[in-house]
């Protein structure tokens, strides 16, 4: 008798959830709270950096964007490589850049310096989180992926908000390289965990049509009793229309109204974000309040997030992910208005910066968490890891934009309400493509 053959997605989606998945759901955790603690660290450590080197706001902008462009070009680079040698190596290679190059920013001596190790700290950032995405979602079930994955993501809006109380810590007894120090050590110190612990996906190496051997021996810590003998299939396999390339995959047919969606969608959730998390302990410092209160104030915002993580993984995975996504930006929009026409002393201004945390981080987060979804194995990560790279252009934009509007000594209201236009562009964005492609790849991955 020939033995049946087994598909790994239904295998995975039947099954409870097992103590080794929730161990990569644990790493990759890791590996997302400290790339958030990185991505907001220069905003709270810029009004230091400022004063020490006598720089304008404007002239500090290009490094701002430094990791930024780093960071699209280091998910633009992965997503692809990731679908071709696997998920796994380059998660490692991402973890040990970023961690090496952020402890040699902390060394910087000149601007020049810094901007440039920034931007190489960006590379290993922006291959970092489009695989962990990938990989956890290709590892849980599907009636489980906006929950876990959202719940992964808690990791970012964590370190962020960390990165907001070391520094009111921090920078006044050790000064603001220490933080970049700090950041670079933590990621070195994970690495061994990392390699002995994070496994390759096992949807990776079907689509591979890898030793069947390799898949058996992924798939016992699962409680997956088969031979080497066994013939395995994944449902998330590229289908004919989508064999053309990875990149050339994104805007086949069934995918491209998709991929244009999210890349928009992403552009300005980020855009938004990085507008707050990287100016708005320089703006509230301006307006008269300590440094160690503006970071505190600010990292309410990350904090925010990740109530708004929970609440918004959950609701997608019980009703549609597109329209819980798309009102949580717009109620995002409408705290960050709100904010500009509080005084900076009111004792509101903290409330309504952690609910517009809250609205956005949860749908920024909630988009990581949808897009997997909608490709296929053979390009996912490409998918992934495209939609954060082209989104990250919305960080570069933001984190350079936020230093020309405070140069032009705008009213705070008008600056919020510039603030809160590219949410509500974000929320148009998502609802303007399709739910899914029509292709039974994606309406089998539960979306």
């Amino acid at each position: 008798m020939t033995t049946p053959t087994v598909d790994i997605r239904q295998w995975i989606d039947a099954r409870p959830m097992t103590r080794y998945q929730w161990g990569i759901l644990c790493l990759c955790f890791c590996i997302v709270t400290l790339d958030g603690f990185d991505a907001a660290i220069m905003g709270f450590i810029a009004p230091a950096i400022l004063q020490e080197w006598a720089l304008s706001k404007a002239a500090f902008g290009p490094i701002m964007a430094a990791a930024m462009i780093g960071l699209a070009i280091g998910a633009l680079v992965s997503g692809p490589w990731a679908d071709r040698i696997g998920r796994r190596r380059v998660l490692l290679l991402s973890v040990a850049t970023f961690g090496l190059f952020s402890l040699l920013s902390g060394l910087a001596q000149t601007p020049l310096q810094l901007a440039a190790l920034r931007l190489l700290t960006g590379l290993g950032l922006g291959a970092a989180m489009p695989n962990c995405t990938t990989l956890l979602s290709e590892f849980i079930p599907a009636r489980l992926r906006g929950s876990l994955v959202t719940l992964m993501f808690m990791g970012f809006g964590l370190g962020s908000a960390m990165g907001g109380f070391v520094s009111a810590w921090a920078l006044p007894h050790w000064g603001w390289a220490s933080l970049l120090i700090l950041g670079g050590i933590l990621p070195i110190l994970l690495l061994p965990l990392l390699w002995r612990g994070l496994p390759e996906s096992v949807e990776f190496m079907v689509g591979k049509q890898m030793l069947a051997e390799r898949i058996v021996q992924a798939l016992r810590p699962m409680g997956g009793q088969f031979t080497p003998e066994q013939r395995f299939i994944s449902q998330g396999q590229a289908t004919p229309q989508s064999s053309g390339g990875r990149i050339a995959g994104l805007f086949s047919s069934p995918y491209r109204r998709i991929t244009l969606s999210l890349w928009g969608t992403y552009f300005m959730g980020l855009l938004v974000i990085y507008l707050l998390t990287g100016w708005l302990p320089t703006l509230i410092k301006e307006a008269g309040l300590p440094i160690e209160r503006a970071a505190m104030i600010t990292a309410l915002f990350q904090l925010g997030g990740l109530a708004g993580i929970l609440l918004v993984g959950y609701a997608m995975d019980r009703t549609s992910p597109r329209r819980i996504i798309a009102f949580a930006y717009l109620a995002g929009a409408g705290c960050v208005f709100a904010i500009g026409f509080l005084a900076v002393n009111s004792s509101f201004l903290g409330v309504l910066v952690l609910l517009a945390g809250f609205c956005i981080n949860g749908a920024q987060t909630g988009l990581n968490a949808y897009a997997p979804a909608l490709y296929p194995t053979a390009f996912r990560a490409t998918g992934v890891s495209w939609m954060l790279g082209i989104g990250r252009f919305g960080g570069i934009a933001g984190s350079l934009a936020g230093g020309t509007l405070l140069s032009l000594g705008m009213p705070m209201n008008l600056v919020f309400a510039v603030l809160g236009v590219p949410a509500i562009l974000a929320a148009f964005s998502l609802m303007s493509g399709p739910k899914t492609a029509r292709s039974p790849v994606v309406a089998s991955l539960g979306h």
